[in-house]
């Protein structure tokens, strides 16, 4: 591998935020890199540096000389008096493009255009489109040009679940080659899963690089954490003994060795300050009786469209329902029916006495009368306090534990950003105790730190809910069913859940076994099909066998890095168990890899 892009202690502020503190990484030919973090952490800013946007403060990137950058911001500027084809394809010439299999991969699985079937859609004006056209249109734009360096800030705003796994899909096929880097930040858990190869979390100016997608990062930042731990226990226990030492008598002290005080002083000064974490609480809820919402014979038509025909739809206590669908099927119309906000065309809805509905829509609409209010006014507006845990807790204490500390409280709601407004959203909805929730598009503007605490909140949630959204990661963890909108006005029910759906869009039978249009394939045949019994039984044993070597590696893990921590002060005997360690580590993938073999082979 060769670098493409170097940076060299780099260091860049931006207005009293310092986003990089000197940071040295690389680019390397292959690479598919995942940035994640915390909203306003500097993910942004750090993809403008290596794309030459941002000037440091201090430090060099180098570029290798002839790689080309190409660059998709949150907001791009695209002529809205220029066609799809001239903002797209630009100077490529037709016979060129057309015979690009690539090109027109693009043009299809990402605008929908067919250019045998349709070429005339080449030729719309870009002016009349919505947001998320204009977002597709300038993605594709950035994927025909095949940089040799691609770099996307959030490609997956905008997209359903069906582009998400088309985009995912093409990136692996086409940034695989060994000239080449993607550097892709996403809060899309799943997307991440499916195409990164390394992740980058940037916080608090440093970068952290871990191998792998989310569950890699996931699996590697907690081990990080708790070597950290055990490291800072270590640390806390020589703190003791310092400060205990100096507090042996006032008369004393001034005859203590000078080097003690000293050596007690940088330790305290070593302590980090308190992290600002997000703490989404579990508020008490309503009791919610045996009715909740019946649909019967639901009929609504919205612009000539009847965007849901005779739906018939019970939902029960504590159900969770995932909403899949294509882009202008019904989704939030279902929503907003469901929360009583849009009436039918015919047909009955009916809600039950204890029902408390909180709904959450996706334009922040709520707080559109409130720019001018203090977030702790907007709080407080739902209410002043509320009992957590058994104690009363105040409006204030509560906005804390969401993020909003000290001075934030006092910032005007107006001059919040995306995931801030967010935030804010959710915690007036919670505050307001409702015991039926209605999602829609929950995720967007929220960084994954954020969305894993909200995920653990609707994980103890003991009322309904149901959510909208494209985000596939949250779909799976949070909800027990999914149910998909496909445009004719019905409610198909996923036993086969997100995958029978990119089936059903593909025009394939779930069982039919073919391939989904993914990242990753549907699930193999049957391993009956496929291997005798007695090679399915020799696999089993040979799983069981590989568990006890792993467990018995992990135990000889966790006992090394203990030592590890312990002889942090003598180098040599670091670098010996440094090398024992990774030995252990290389005979746990090789095992690893095993296991995933029996494993295919039971199936």
């Amino acid at each position: 591998m060769a670098n493409l892009i170097s940076v060299e202690r780099a260091t860049l502020t931006l207005g009293t935020t310092h986003v990089l503190d000197e940071v040295s990484l690389g680019v390397n030919t292959g690479a598919r890199i995942g940035v994640v973090g915390r909203n306003g952490g500097g993910k942004s800013s750090l993809l403008k540096v290596l794309g030459g946007v941002h000037t440091l403060d201090s430090g060099r990137i180098t570029t290798a000389g002839g790689a080309t950058i190409g660059m998709l911001a949150q907001t791009d500027i695209l002529d809205p008096e220029a066609t799809v084809r001239q903002e797209v394809l630009g100077d490529i010439a037709e016979h060129v493009w057309a015979s690009d299999a690539r090109i027109r991969d693009v043009l299809h699985g990402l605008l929908d255009i067919d250019v045998a079937a349709a070429p005339e859609r080449l030729d719309e004006v870009i002016g009349p489109k919505s947001g998320g056209e204009r977002r597709r249109v300038a993605l594709a734009k950035v994927l025909v040009a095949d940089p040799d360096v691609l770099m996307l800030d959030e490609p997956t705003n905008h997209l359903d679940v069906e582009g998400v796994a088309w985009l995912a899909e093409h990136l692996v096929r086409h940034r695989a080659r060994p000239d080449n880097a993607l550097v892709v930040i996403t809060h899309d858990r799943w997307f991440l899963d499916a195409v990164a190869t390394w992740t980058w979390e940037v916080v608090d100016g440093r970068v952290e690089a871990y191998e792998g997608g989310y569950a890699a990062f996931v699996l590697a930042k907690a081990e990080r954490e708790r070597v950290a731990a055990v490291t800072a226990e270590r640390r806390n226990n020589l703190l003791r003994k310092e400060l205990a030492w100096l507090r042996r008598g006032a008369p004393a002290r001034t005859s203590k060795p000078k080097f003690r005080i000293e050596a007690a002083n940088a330790l305290i000064e070593a302590e980090p300050p308190p992290r600002d974490d997000v703490a989404l609480m579990r508020f008490a809820s309503t009791r919610l009786g045996k009715d909740v919402i019946d649909l019967h014979d639901a009929t609504v038509e919205l612009g000539g469209r009847t965007l849901l025909d005779r739906i018939t739809w019970q939902l029960a206590p504590g159900e969770r329902v995932g909403i899949v669908g294509v882009n202008g099927a019904g989704k939030s119309t279902l929503l907003r029916v469901l929360a009583g906000e849009l009436p039918l065309t015919s047909g009955t809805r009916k809600q039950g006495v204890t029902v408390e509905i909180a709904y959450l829509s996706q334009e922040v609409r709520e707080l559109a009368t409130k720019t001018q209010w203090r977030v702790i006014e907007a709080v407080e507006d739902v209410k002043q306090m509320t009992v957590l845990d058994g104690k009363e807790t105040t409006a204030s204490q509560l906005a804390k534990r969401l993020g909003f500390s000290g001075g934030r409280q006092q910032s005007r709601v107006g001059d919040l950003s995306g995931g801030e407004l967010r935030r804010l959203q959710i915690l007036r909805l919670l505050m307001a105790e409702p015991n039926v929730l209605l999602l829609d598009e929950p995720t967007n503007d929220l960084d994954i730190e954020t969305l894993t605490q909200l995920e653990d909140v609707l994980d103890g949630w003991a009322g309904t809910l149901l959510v909208v959204s494209h985000d596939r990661y949250l779909l799976e963890r949070i909800c027990d069913r999914q149910v998909a909108l496909l445009g004719d006005g019905r409610v198909r029910d996923l036993p086969g859940g997100v995958d029978q759906y990119l089936q059903l869009r593909a025009g394939q039978s779930p069982a039919s076994g073919a391939s989904a249009p993914s990242a990753r394939s549907s699930a193999p045949a049957p391993a009956a099909d496929r291997h005798s019994a007695t090679d399915v039984r020799e696999a089993r044993k040979a799983m069981s066998r590989i568990e006890r070597q792993l467990q018995r590696l992990a135990e000889k893990e966790e006992r090394l890095h203990v030592a590890m921590a312990e002889a942090s002060a003598d180098h040599a005997k670091a670098l010996e168990l440094n090398g024992q360690l990774r030995g252990v580590i290389d005979e746990r993938e090789v095992l690893e890899l095993e296991w995933l073999e029996a494993a295919e082979i039971v199936g």
